[in-house]
C-alpha cells in the first residue's frame, strides 16, 4: 500500500517535473501562446487574416536584424550598430541608384557590401584592436548614422520603384517582407545549425580561450561574424525603406535594442554559447503580438514601453530560471531532441489554435458600439505642441460622441506605418495622421484608401497619396514670418543663429526653407551657423551653449520650435531679451509664458488645439459620407508680448 502511493505519488512529481521542464525550455513560446490567446480575447479585431498579416509584417525588420545578432550574441558579443548600418545601407541604395543613375542589381549589392564592410570595421576593432564589442559597435553606430545624414543631406530620398515592390504583397495577399523574413531565419538556421562557422559561435560563446587553444581562428571567426551581422541589417534596411517607399537617414533608430531583446526574449544568453534561429523569431513575434495588440486596446505608447521593459527583463529571468534548473541548453539538438522540439512546435500550434477559436466566441454577437471609431496617428507625444493637438482632438471627439484612438510614432517613420496597418485592419470609420514623413506616410494611406476609409492629414501634408482633407498650417509661411520678426527687431542688422529641427523631417525642411526666403528682405543680417537640435529643448540647450563659444556677439535667434528657444533662452541666460532676441515657432504654453515674461521675443503660434479639433470635425463629416474641403488652412500668427494676452491658442 506505501509502496504504490510511494509510486503514485513519483509518477505526480515526475509529471509536474516534466511539465516544468517543458515550460522552463519553451518559455518563448509559452508566452508567444498565451500572449495570442490574451489578445483574442480583448480584441475581437486582433484574430483577422489581414491584422496577424500585418503582425507578420511589423516583426520583419526586427526579426532580420535579430537574426543577424543572434550570431554576435551566441559568441558571446553584442551589435549596438544593426540600426544605424540598417539605415545607412539604405541611404547608399537610394543614393546611388536615384541620384547617381546606378543600375539597381549593381546599387542593392553596394547596400550590402556597405552592411558587410560596417561588420568587418566592427570585427576589425574587437578582434584585433581589442575594444570591448559594446564601445566598437557605440561608434559604429554614431558613424553609420552620421554619414547616413551627410549621404542623405538629413532628408529622405525616393526609393526605386524595382526596390520598392519588396514592400508590396505576392498574389494579392502575403506581404513580402513577410517572405524575406522567412528566408532569412532559415538562412540563419542553416548557418547556426550546418556550417562550420556556426559551430564556431558557439564555441567561442562558450569558452573563447578553449576554443583558441583547440585550433579555432578566433580572430578570423569574429570577423565573419560581426560581417554576417552587417548582412542581415543591410537586408533589414532595404526591406524597411522598401515599406516607406524612401531611405530615411532617421530609419530604424533605436531598432538594435528591439533586436537585442528578441534574441534574449528567444531564448539566448547574453553570456554566450546558447541561442537560435527558431527562438529569436518567436522573440521578435512576442515583440510585435504586444505592440499589435496594445495598439488595438489603445494603450498609451508610454505604457507599452513600460511594458515591453517588463518582458524583457521577465526573459532575462527566466533564462536564469532555466540554467538553474538545469535545462536543455539551446546551442544545438540531437536528431531526437530536434524531433522532441518539432512535436512541441506541433502541439503548441493545435493548441492555439483550439483556444483561440474557442476565444473568438467571445466577440461573436457582441454588438459594436453606436459611436464612430477613429484612429489619430501623431508623429510624436514628446512635444507639447502634438500634446496640444491631441488635447483639441480629444476634447472635440468627446463632444461629439467619437471613440478617439490616439496613438505615439515617437518620431519614427516605421513604426507609425505599423499603427496605421493597425488601424486599417480595426474596422475604424476613419483616420487622422500627422506624418513623420510625408513621402514615408504614403504606402499606409494608400492601403487605407484601397479598404475605403477616409484619411484627414493633421499639420503635415502626405505625398503621392490621396488623402480626403488636409488641416495645417503653412510652415514657409510660418518661417517666413519668425525671419521676418527677427529682422525687424533688429533694425535690418546683426549676426543671427539658426537653430534646426530633426533632420528629414518635413517640419524641418519647410521651416528651414521659410527662414531663408524670409531673411532675402534682410541681406544686413548675417547667419553666422544653423545647427540641428532636434526639436528637443536639453539639445537647444547644449547646441545653443556651444555656438555661443565661437559667436558670443550673437544678436539673434530663430528656432525651429519653442522647445529649442527655451533651450537658447537657458544657456544664453540674461543676454535672453535684452542683448539678444529669440524667436520660436509653435506657440505651446511654455512658449507663450516665456513671451509673456520677455525672454523670448516672439513665437510663431500654430493653436495646436484648433488643428485637432478641426481634424476631428472633418474626419467624422468624412466618414459620414459629407463633403470636405481639400485643403483647411489654420492661419498663423505671431505672438509677442503686446498681443500674448488675448492669444488663446
Amino acid at each position: 500500500m506505501a509502496t504504490d502511493t510511494l509510486k503514485s505519488t513519483s509518477s505526480a512529481d515526475s509529471a509536474t517535473g516534466g511539465l516544468r521542464r517543458l515550460l522552463l525550455d519553451n518559455g518563448a513560446l509559452t508566452a508567444l501562446i498565451v500572449l495570442v490567446i490574451a489578445m483574442s480575447a480583448l480584441s475581437g479585431d486582433f484574430l483577422t487574416t489581414d491584422n496577424l498579416l500585418n503582425v507578420g509584417v511589423q516583426a520583419a525588420v526586427t526579426a532580420i536584424l535579430a537574426f543577424g545578432v543572434t550570431f554576435v550574441i551566441v559568441s558571446a558579443g553584442i551589435d549596438l550598430s544593426v540600426g544605424s548600418v540598417a539605415a545607412l545601407s539604405a541611404t547608399v541604395l537610394a543614393w546611388s541608384a536615384t541620384s547617381h543613375g546606378v543600375p539597381v542589381l549593381i546599387a542593392v549589392l553596394l547596400a550590402v557590401v556597405t552592411g558587410i564592410a560596417a561588420g568587418l570595421v566592427n570585427g576589425f576593432l574587437i578582434a584585433y584592436g581589442k575594444l570591448p564589442p559594446f564601445i566598437a559597435t557605440l561608434a559604429m553606430l554614431s558613424v553609420a548614422r552620421g554619414l547616413s545624414l551627410v549621404i542623405s543631406e538629413g532628408s529622405p530620398i525616393a526609393f526605386p520603384d524595382s526596390v520598392s515592390h519588396l514592400g508590396d504583397t505576392m498574389g494579392g495577399w502575403l506581404p513580402v517582407p513577410v517572405l524575406v523574413m522567412v528566408v532569412m531565419g532559415l538562412l540563419a538556421a542553416f548557418v547556426l545549425g550546418r556550417t562550420y562557422i556556426g559551430r564556431s559561435m558557439y564555441a567561442i560563446g562558450g569558452n573563447e580561450e578553449a576554443a583558441r587553444l583547440s585550433g579555432l581562428r578566433v580572430k578570423k571567426q569574429k570577423l565573419a561574424i560581426y560581417a554576417l551581422s552587417g548582412v542581415f541589417a543591410a537586408v533589414a534596411g532595404v526591406v524597411l525603406a522598401a515599406r516607406l517607399s524612401s531611405a530615411q537617414p532617421q530609419a530604424a533608430d533605436g531598432y538594435e535594442l528591439d533586436a537585442i531583446a528578441a534574441v534574449v526574449i528567444g531564448g539566448a544568453s547574453l553570456a554566450g554559447g546558447t541561442g537560435k534561429a527558431s527562438g529569436t523569431l518567436i522573440g521578435a513575434l512576442i515583440l510585435a503580438v504586444l505592440r499589435n495588440g496594445l495598439n488595438l486596446l489603445n494603450v498609451s505608447a508610454f505604457w507599452q514601453q513600460v511594458v515591453i521593459g517588463v518582458v524583457i527583463a521577465l526573459a532575462v529571468l527566466l533564462d536564469t530560471l532555466r540554467r538553474k534548473a538545469g535545462a536543455t541548453p539551446v546551442a544545438g539538438a540531437s536528431q531526437g531532441g530536434k524531433g522532441r522540439q518539432a512535436a512541441t512546435y506541433g502541439l503548441a500550434a493545435v493548441v492555439t489554435v483550439a483556444i483561440v477559436g474557442a476565444t473568438s466566441f467571445l466577440h461573436n454577437g457582441s454588438s459594436s458600439t453606436a459611436n464612430p471609431k477613429v484612429g489619430l496617428s501623431l508623429s510624436t507625444l514628446n512635444n507639447p505642441f502634438f500634446v496640444q493637438i491631441r488635447s483639441g482632438a480629444q476634447a472635440e471627439a468627446k463632444k461629439l460622441g467619437v471613440d478617439l484612438t490616439v496613438t505615439d510614432a515617437q518620431n519614427d517613420a516605421s513604426q507609425q506605418a505599423n499603427q496605421l496597418q493597425n488601424f486599417t485592419s480595426s474596422n475604424l470609420g476613419a483616420i487622422i495622421v500627422n506624418p513623420v514623413d510625408s513621402d514615408a506616410a504614403s504606402n499606409s494611406v494608400k492601403a487605407a484608401d484601397q479598404a475605403k476609409i477616409p484619411v484627414i492629414a493633421v499639420d503635415r501634408g502626405v505625398n503621392k497619396a490621396s488623402v480626403d482633407a488636409l488641416v495645417a498650417s503653412d510652415n514657409v509661411v510660418g518661417g517666413e514670418l519668425a525671419a521676418k520678426s527677427i529682422g525687424e527687431k533688429l533694425g535690418g542688422k546683426g549676426k543671427i543663429v539658426i537653430l534646426q529641427g530633426q533632420a528629414g523631417t518635413s517640419a524641418a525642411r519647410e521651416r528651414a526653407e521659410g527662414f531663408a526666403q524670409g531673411l532675402k528682405a534682410y541681406p544686413g543680417i548675417q547667419v553666422v551657423a544653423q545647427q540641428p537640435a532636434d526639436f528637443d529643448r536639453t539639445k537647444g540647450l547644449d547646441v545653443m551653449s556651444n555656438l555661443l563659444q565661437a559667436h558670443p556677439d550673437v544678436q539673434g535667434v530663430i528656432a525651429a520650435n519653442d522647445e529649442m528657444a527655451l533651450g537658447a533662452i537657458k544657456a544664453l541666460g540674461s543676454k535672453a531679451g535684452t542683448s539678444v532676441s529669440v524667436v520660436g515657432f509653435d506657440g505651446t504654453p511654455d512658449g507663450l509664458n516665456a513671451v509673456k515674461d520677455g525672454t523670448l521675443y516672439a513665437s510663431v503660434a500654430q493653436q495646436p488645439s484648433q488643428l485637432g479639433k478641426i481634424a476631428v470635425d472633418n474626419a467624422l463629416k468624412a466618414l459620414e459620407g459629407k463633403k470636405v474641403e481639400e485643403t483647411i488652412k489654420v492661419p498663423v500668427k505671431v505672438v509677442t508680448k503686446e498681443n500674448v494676452a488675448g492669444f488663446t491658442g
